[in-house]
């Protein structure tokens, strides 16, 4: 049988190559680019002083302008508490949300953002100095039901529906109405220590070069963070609202919770170790003209957190996030093996079904072994020079074969041999013609002689 390569013209064979080669290549090309083509998460954002959003927007640009595989889309929600529920319903991958807010089920920490602070403040010259003095006063609680979990909570640890504290929900834009026609005793308000907070709670109330505002201590604050809930025991530094003199006078104990940047649980744990990696680069690079990345830290990775960390974040704070060689080291290794193992089942399968490109199957033996009988039977000079030609056109193709290491090729030795001897029956048969005396000598059976000279 001809080889398959040498049944072809150069020309095709090298175009064939130089397909073959060009589909690796954009094969390749393609495969490069849908493994570093960047991922884009949707994160929801809202709060009422617009911080958050602030805060994710710079972080959105970042990652934009450093080519990080990890983009964001940013949704606006209006408040945190919106944010919460776009994020559990499904309609974010991502959201900025406070720890008691919302349901977080689905949701798993990837960085702290802020703290935000609780405030109880009560107007300048106001005579509610602790929480025992809201004794049946009304307190405006700044951004309604967000807050609503604070209130419970006050509400349990100092027994406040027995002591007839009416908590009632005010927008941020009424808070201030609200303290001036005295509809309110005090206001409770969760925000960062921020400066721009700092001046919100600032102008809710009149302020003299004497007066200012009365912030009431929650000096129960270390007893409900024990309980292993989204608070913590917190001190509201010295002089926050003001410096000279200092407002406060003192450190105030109270509570804080955080604010998160979380993720779904389901979300590709190394695609959120490359989100909680460039987060925190960004908050390294950008801190120092952006304060509000200041807040910005890694979160709890203890396994009894009120908000568990995400796998992938957690494998990045802890350093064992893998590289690319420890995640797809296995199939790099293994696949050329697997390939070849299925190359060498093909190769017997094809060679077991006997299937041949398009070749004849009749052997050099084959044709060599029917040519003695053909020479014995002929009467003619033409038909004998006709033989000699086939014999001469198939060495030269089986002499191509043992050239090109084609393992189909019989031996030649023996094809040469084969060849001599139906030379010598030619030319014998040639003079019994010419003479007309009998063939003699011994006869190969047809289709045999090749196989008997090769056992020599």
């Amino acid at each position: 049988m001809k080889a398959f390569h040498t049944a072809l013209p150069f020309r095709v064979r090298a175009i064939l190559l130089a397909g073959g080669f060009c589909i690796l290549a954009g094969a390749g090309l393609i495969s490069y680019r849908l493994y570093s083509r960047p991922t884009t998460l949707t994160i929801a954002v809202g709060s009422f002083d617009g911080e958050a959003k602030q805060i994710a927007s710079i972080i959105a640009s970042r990652l934009a302008t450093i080519d990080s595989p990890v983009r964001l889309r940013i949704e606006n929600s209006g408040n945190m508490l919106d944010a919460a529920k776009a994020f559990a319903s499904g309609a974010a991958d991502l959201a900025v949300v406070r720890a008691d807010a919302g349901d977080l089920r689905e949701a798993r920490t990837v960085a702290v953002t802020a703290h935000g602070v609780v405030m109880i403040v009560a107007p300048p010259g106001s005579s509610i100095t602790s929480i025992a003095r809201l004794r049946g006063h009304v307190v405006g609680v700044v951004g309604g039901e967000i807050n609503h979990g604070v209130v419970e909570v006050l509400k349990k640890e100092y027994d406040l529906g027995n002591a007839n504290v009416v908590f009632k929900d005010i927008a941020p834009a009424d808070a201030r109405r609200a303290v001036q026609s005295k509809e309110v005793a005090a206001l409770l308000l969760v925000v960062p220590l921020t400066d721009k907070n700092m001046s919100f709670v600032k102008g809710l109330f009149r302020e003299g070069l004497n007066s200012s505002p009365v912030l009431i201590p929650i000096d129960s604050a270390g007893a409900i963070a024990d309980i292993k809930g989204p608070y913590e025991s917190f001190d509201v530094p010295k002089g926050t609202l003001r410096g000279a003199p200092p407002v406060p006078d003192d450190d105030i104990t109270t509570l804080r919770v955080g604010y998160y940047l979380v993720a779904n649980r389901h979300l590709n744990s190394t695609l959120v170790a490359d989100l909680a990696k460039k987060v925190m680069g960004v908050r390294r690079d950008l801190v120092g003209e952006q304060p509000l990345l200041s807040g910005i830290a890694a979160p709890d990775t203890d396994t009894d957190a009120y908000l568990s960390v995400h796998p992938g974040a957690a494998a990045f704070y802890n350093g064992t996030q893998q590289s690319f060689m420890d995640r797809y080291g296995n199939a790099i290794y293994l696949t050329p093996m697997v390939l070849g193992a299925m190359a060498s089942v093909l190769a017997a399968a094809w060679r077991f079904l006997g299937v041949h490109r398009g070749e004849t199957t009749e052997t050099a033996c084959d044709a060599l072994g029917a040519m003695p009988g053909r020479v014995r039977n002929t009467d003619s000079e033409a038909e004998l020079a006709a033989i000699e030609d086939e014999v001469d056109a198939l060495l030269r193709v089986q002499l191509a074969k043992s050239a090109d290491r084609d393992e189909r090729a019989p031996e030649i030795p023996a094809l040469i041999s084969a060849a001599d001897r139906i030379d010598n029956l030619i030319h014998r048969r040639r003079t019994v013609l010419a003479t007309g005396a009998p063939l003699s000598g011994k006869r190969d059976r047809d289709g045999d002689m090749c196989a008997n000279l090769m056992r020599f």
